[in-house]
């Protein structure tokens, strides 16, 4: 948190811009060309995050609580709003630190301020992969329950599901430790840059897989019905839309964070990638809001929650 605004150390240290006045700016690189840097507002940042809190923490409370909610699926649910609970506290926590520090009402020792650091990079490098990782395993969950609906039960058991959720916890905590202390080697980069690849691929491939089963699903039931050309079309309308939310979020999101992570591996020091390198923060505020989203998609659509 050394002099970085609330840039993380794990990317701000390597981005090397500091944080800027909110609002819209036409900020001229050092090579000379002029870069549009869309600077956050730290108490929008602030209150971005606290929704997300408290999003997240009514999903897992409603979980915990009802007893018709303690299945897999609903498990994995309850996971991801845990991941996505511990990214919004982690960012809040350390830029709430940060102001405090900066306006000089928090003195602490330059040691006390370099553990913390190292101990909310750790969470929030730690939360941003098992958020990944559950939102993998949501999908395949879904994929399951479709592709192989009479043995789903006895696939996807309760022992099985908390050894896959223990073990994204484990690999998460070991991982985010290994990319904290590594943070300066392009190979930390781009493990994260291709770990994101992976995911988005395998939700891309599993997704369009269920659409395109639930669509000649469909189709059967409308030969029978002889209304071939009205529920398919419709069906098919509906899901291609589901599709596109899921997947587009999930891109749009986190996209241009990694974007951020591949440019500082391929050109670090070209003025057009500095463009991108300026707006480190909004990449950060994207990943804020796909925490609030999150329970929308998978929590707050399901009529049971």
């Amino acid at each position: 948190m050394s002099g970085q605004g609330p840039q993380r150390r794990l990317l701000g240290s390597l981005n090397g811009t500091s944080p800027a006045t909110p609002h819209f700016e036409l900020a001229a690189n050092q090579t000379g060309p002029r870069c549009l840097e869309v600077s956050i507002p730290d108490g929008l940042f602030l209150s971005l995050g606290l929704v997300s809190v408290v999003e997240n923490v009514l999903v897992v409370a409603a979980i915990a609580k009802n007893r018709n909610l303690h299945s897999p699926m609903y498990y994995f649910i309850g996971c991801l709003a845990v991941s996505d609970l511990l990214v919004s506290v982690s960012n809040v926590l350390e830029t709430a630190v940060m102001l405090l520090v900066a306006a000089g009402a928090l003195a602490a020792q330059a040691a006390v301020v370099q553990q913390l650091d190292d101990i909310i990079d750790v969470l929030i490098c730690g939360s941003m992969v098992s958020s990944l990782c559950f939102l993998g395993a949501i999908a395949v969950d879904r994929y399951l329950s479709i592709f192989y609906a009479l043995r789903y039960h006895s696939i996807v058991t309760l022992p099985r599901a908390w050894r896959a959720i223990s073990a994204i916890w484990v690999a998460s905590v070991l991982s985010s430790t290994l990319f904290i202390a590594y943070y300066n080697h392009t190979a930390v980069l781009l493990c994260l840059v291709s770990f994101f690849v992976a995911m988005l691929v395998l939700m891309a491939v599993l997704y369009v897989h269920m659409l395109a089963r639930a669509c000649q699903h469909a189709r059967g039931i409308a030969r029978l019905h002889k209304r071939q050309h009205f529920i398919p079309q419709g069906f098919g309308l509906k899901g291609a839309a589901t599709l596109t939310i899921l997947l587009g979020i999930f891109f749009l999101c986190w996209g241009p964070f990694f974007l951020h992570l591949s440019l500082m591996v391929l050109c670090p020091q070209h003025p057009i990638c500095g463009c991108v390198f300026q707006n480190f923060n909004l990449f950060l505020t994207l990943i804020i809001c796909n925490s609030i989203i999150d329970p929308f998609i998978y929590a707050f659509r399901s009529q049971e929650l």
